[in-house]
């Protein structure tokens, strides 16, 4: 498959708002491709807000395919999905992510809460990104605790596989003290992954200007450094 794997280093760090912003980009130079969201919980009558707004973004109504399991319950998937007397499985996950390939030639696809969080009653996020080999886009939020999580979030990428294509670092609040300032740097002096984008802190979440600069298209055609580790 073509396209990128949004991940984050926890929820809320801004993975629908970065989603959404590659979504746009790719509608305004004419790209063919399709969003996905396979798992949603919190969702309000079948469809969540963040599959909304990636509809929105990427110009397509289908929200049932760009999310085919939605969960009222704001839990980890296997919690919600129990809650509501559904078994999750990978293999129906991963399918549901290449059919969207199949009709767009190229899938974004945004997880749920970060790298390591349940999706099924044995899987994590990590084992749909293996089973999937797209690369890696992950959304650090900017705040005390950064460097600790993206590193982890990194580390347990690369012990997969994973080929991390990059870094987008958000602030989801006004940046404030000595450990936000410096966040960027010091992810910089620590990662050999690069950072493709910062975003200050927004209200609007159309505006994703900060991103524009970003050829997203040429990033989901990186090649793994892993590949031959995964058995491409």
């Amino acid at each position: 498959m073509h396209g990128l794997f949004i991940t984050a280093t926890d929820t809320g760090a801004g993975k629908t708002f970065v989603t959404a912003g590659i979504a746009r980009q790719w509608r305004r130079e004419g790209r063919e491709f399709r969003v996905c969201k396979p798992v949603a919980t919190g969702a309000d009558n079948g469809v969540g807000a963040d599959t909304r707004l990636l509809a929105e973004a990427s110009g397509d109504a289908d929200l049932r395919a760009i999310t085919p399991y939605a969960f009222a319950e704001p839990a980890a998937p296997p919690v919600a999905a129990r809650r509501e007397g559904v078994s999750l499985c990978l293999a129906d996950l991963v399918d549901a992510v290449r059919r969207r390939a199949e009709e767009g030639k190229a899938v974004l696809v945004e997880g749920v809460g970060g790298l390591l969080c349940p999706l099924t009653e044995r899987e994590t996020v990590a084992d749909l990104t293996v089973e999937l080999a797209l690369p890696l886009l992950v959304v650090a939020r900017r705040s005390l605790g950064t460097l600790n999580h993206t590193l982890l979030t990194v580390e347990a990428a690369q012990r997969r596989g994973l080929h991390v294509a990059g870094l987008v670092v958000t602030a989801t609040t006004p940046v404030r003290g000595v450990a936000e300032e410096t966040a960027v740097e010091e992810l910089r002096h620590r990662l050999a992954v690069p950072i493709l984008a910062v975003l200050p802190h927004r209200s609007n979440f159309q505006d994703d200007t900060d991103m524009q600069g970003v050829d997203w298209w040429s990033v989901c055609s990186e090649r793994n450094p892993f590949s031959s580790l995964s058995g491409e």
